[in-house]
């Protein structure tokens, strides 16, 4: 696997910045399957911090797999404009996670990194919500979103949903502001899901 090509996907959050944080690494092959995927809790932490340890997390575990060229992609601004030397580091509490980043990566024979739409980051950002919920390691998205699931598509305001148990029907009167992904099934008041 050393001189395939890897793409490392990454992403770092926190409920209250700071507040719990957590981080979502994907490490895909060369034919984008995905080959590793881990969520990890890490405490209370602001989200550039846990962008951060996303980032160090991913180089730390490609070199595990022996990588030695890898494509990293993130969707925080800040850290990539960081890492190529676009932005200066000025946090204190950022400075010695850059320099930790920057050894990293220099370790890889050939490396590149780059911006990614948040749309396109949707995994990442799953299992890092997930490891934050659970409040422990994540390897998997769950059973409700399978890996590389397509992202679900939002309700809009008239959607009618139905029960397929006692067949009542609600009608959707305002959409929700969360992203799809992060939206939850209605359920019915007698325990089913409503689709």
């Amino acid at each position: 696997m050393t001189d395939q090509l890897l793409t490392l996907e990454f992403d770092g959050g926190s409920r209250g910045n700071p507040g719990p944080a957590g981080v979502g690494v994907v490490v895909r092959a060369a034919d984008n399957t995905p080959i590793l995927t881990l969520g990890r809790f890490i405490g209370t932490a602001t989200n550039n911090v846990a962008e951060y340890r996303a980032l160090i997390t991913a180089m730390a575990e490609a070199h595990k797999l022996g990588a030695t060229r890898v494509q990293i992609r993130g969707d925080s601004e800040l850290i990539i404009k960081q890492m190529r030397g676009e932005y200066r580091v000025k946090h204190p509490d950022l400075r010695p996670l850059y320099e930790e980043a920057q050894a990293l990566f220099r370790r890889f024979a050939a490396a590149k990194i780059d911006h990614n739409l948040r749309h396109k980051n949707e995994l990442a950002d799953k299992l890092a919500n997930l490891a934050m919920d659970r409040r422990r390691d994540v390897t998997e998205a769950g059973e409700e979103s399978p890996l590389d699931a397509p992202a679900p598509e939002a309700p809009k305001a008239g959607d009618r949903l139905n029960c397929p148990r006692c067949g009542c029907s609600i009608e959707l009167l305002t959409a929700s502001r969360l992203r799809p992904h992060q939206l939850r099934p209605f359920v019915c008041g007698c325990g089913a899901k409503m689709s």
